[in-house]
């Protein structure tokens, strides 16, 4: 009798010191305590569970080898304190809160571990653990199997436990302490701003001396390593007042449609704010800079002060062999293509072999000859031609130059205020209003001699010799270039308008598109199928923009739709200009990489990492380029 009555106060005794260790108020205690001292005895010296206190029966070691008991067949699901029943709370503060705050800042220990990933699994076992004995039985279950985690040594740890938490480690975010600072603020700005404890001026206090302090030591730091070195007790002093603002709060239901109303707030606001950058950058890529504008002038004033002989450096029989590689580039940026030029015949195997025909406009003619007289790379023949010299070139004759001198493009580019401009940026670039970016459509009338011609944008670089692409056979096709179908948005319903019944009947909505910047064209066969004059029919048909956004793309697709010969994708590789994760590998590999968005290498917001490649074609200790502060 006397063991039975030592081993129900050893009970009573472990109850209440669980119980207070799980965070029960006295009250409950009390009740618990209650039915283990009135109830258990009856319910131990039954003919059922008696036997558990037999002194010759092994279940005596009961109390003491309670740990090996398990619920459900595993322990590791056991879990202490009450879980909140609201869904809606949890997942409002599971953006901003943790039951971890330490391990924001170091390691996680398998007990936070253990402690988090069974939260989740106790809901399934909460009614078995209404009973204030399995409550305390699951407790120090816990707190034993915490002690054997901690003192087990690391050689003998669970691998698969072993094996996560280094996981974690491996994936822990470089800036996981400056966004756990941020979060904080974000709670407590919260919490400052709820009734509970405003009413309470000592909380309130505590708190806003609390967000200075945090403040000051997050500054501008936008990494871990940026973080002074009190930052950590700063944040536990942080979590420590913010959970006496917690406990303050009678409900729940006034921070919960806080953080919603901020949460829709903070989401208008970023919708502002990527239209602002969006803008932005349209304007910041389409500004010269001025040291851009410093050097046409420089090179122009120079230009005029040469005499006769000096500009007339060209072999013409050069520019007219068809047994020669020809290359087309239409360009008003005269850095852009020097290093277009400069990096197509550093990786030539003849360089003397190859022709340059670059045409500009009125403003940059002269600016464009002088800097390849002054920097004429040996034996190569570059051509410098003025749009203005081609006469033929008209609205008569082009329908596109009609339509760019209409009163409606006028309106669609300078007054996008209107109720039904188009809200979309990239189509309201100016580049489309350049009759130079459609002079791609007129190669066979710029070179009546040629066969084949090879066009490159001025936002290019070449890696790789490119004379192989002369002698490759298109099978019958106008136009080699390289597709980019990898992506849904480079379909023909991305360009094209398959509303319209001209476009819907002709093409196929999910047929892959291809890009501009490195093409090579048959001009012979070119002329047989009479390209320019269905290029001429579409653009007529696509007058107040029915069919297509103004731009060359969209016309290109479907002027030489069925005529285009897919090249290999190590032959051109897009999107340096706007991709900050085109791969490293492909760009290594490719024979001309492409620099198409806004972010130009020659521009500050052009993604550094990219403009290496075409900085290495330009040769910035050239006296013009230091004259007018060009700098890489």
């Amino acid at each position: 009798m006397r063991e039975s009555d030592d081993n129900i106060n050893r009970l009573c005794y472990g109850v209440v010191a669980n119980l207070r260790q799980a965070g029960i108020d006295r009250e409950e205690r009390e009740g618990s305590l209650l039915a283990v001292s009135v109830i258990a005895p009856i319910f131990l010296y039954t003919d059922t569970v008696g036997t558990f206190f037999d002194p010759h029966s092994p279940r005596l070691d009961f109390l003491d080898d309670v740990a090996a008991l398990t619920l459900s067949g595993d322990t590791g699901y056991l879990h202490v304190v009450p879980l909140e029943t609201s869904t809606a709370l949890k997942e409002s503060f599971g953006i901003l809160d943790s039951d971890h705050s330490a391990s924001s800042f170091r390691n996680e220990t398998m007990e936070h571990k253990s402690t988090r990933v069974l939260s989740a699994a106790i809901e399934k076992l909460q009614p078995q653990f209404n009973n204030p004995i399995t409550r305390a039985n699951e407790s120090q279950l816990l707190a034993i199997s915490r002690e054997e985690q901690r003192t087990q040594p690391s050689g003998k740890m669970n691998q698969k436990d072993h094996s996560a938490n280094e996981s974690d480690i491996m994936i822990e975010a470089a800036d996981a302490q400056v966004r756990r600072l941020k979060d904080l603020l974000i709670r407590a700005k919260v919490y400052i701003s709820l009734p509970a404890v405003k009413n309470n001026p000592h909380a309130a206090r505590e708190l806003r001396g609390r967000i200075k302090e945090v403040s000051r030591a997050l500054g501008d730091a936008a990494k871990d390593s940026d973080l002074p070195r009190n930052a950590f007790d700063k944040l536990k002093a942080m979590e420590q007042s913010l959970e006496k603002c917690k406990h303050n709060q009678d409900k729940c239901d006034a921070l919960v449609k806080r953080l919603r109303a901020m949460l829709h707030s903070t989401e208008d606001l970023l919708r502002v704010h990527r239209k602002k950058t969006a803008f932005l950058q349209q304007l910041t890529s389409k500004t010269l800079p001025k040291g851009l504008h410093c050097l046409p002038l420089r090179l122009t004033t120079e230009y005029f002060t040469l005499n006769s002989s000096e500009l007339n450096v060209l072999d013409q029989e050069k520019l007219e062999d068809p047994r020669l590689y020809h290359y087309a580039l239409f360009s008003d940026n005269i850095l852009a293509a020097a290093a277009v030029v400069n990096s197509t015949l550093s990786h030539a195997k003849h360089p003397s072999n190859h022709v340059f025909h670059i045409v500009t406009d009125r403003l940059n003619y002269a600016a464009m000859r002088m800097w390849f007289i002054r920097n004429s790379p040996g034996k190569v023949a570059i051509q410098v031609q003025n749009i203005e010299e081609f006469t033929w070139l008209n609205s008569s004759y082009s329908p596109i130059l009609k339509q760019l001198g209409s009163a409606s493009v006028s309106d669609y580019y300078f007054r996008a205020h209107q109720v039904h401009s188009d809200s979309n940026l990239k189509f309201r670039n100016p580049k489309y209003l350049s009759i130079l970016n459609h002079l791609r459509f007129y190669l066979p009338e710029i070179f009546p001699k040629l066969n084949k011609v090879l066009f490159l944008d001025d936002d290019v670089v070449v890696q790789k010799d490119l004379s192989d692409l002369w002698s490759l056979d298109l099978k019958g096709n106008v136009n080699g270039a390289v597709e980019t179908c990898g992506e849904s948005f480079h379909r023909l319903d991305r360009y094209l308008n398959f509303s319209n019944p001209l476009i819907s009947k002709n093409f196929n909505r999910h047929a892959c598109g291809w890009a501009y910047g490195m093409n090579i064209f048959d001009l012979a066969e070119w002329r047989r199928q009479n390209i320019t004059e269905v290029y001429h029919r579409w653009q007529k048909l696509n007058h107040g923009r029915q069919l297509w956004k103004l731009g060359t793309l969209p016309p290109g697709l479907v002027t030489f739709w069925k005529r285009t010969h897919p090249l290999d994708r190590s032959w051109h590789v897009l999107g340096l200009g706007y991709d900050p994760n085109v791969n490293q590998r492909e760009i290594e590999e490719a024979a001309v990489i492409h620099y198409n968005g806004n972010l130009k290498p020659w521009l500050d917001i052009g993604i550094p990492k990219y403009r290496k490649y075409w900085a290495k074609y330009v040769d910035y200790d050239h006296i013009y380029l230091r004259d007018c502060n060009i700098n890489p």
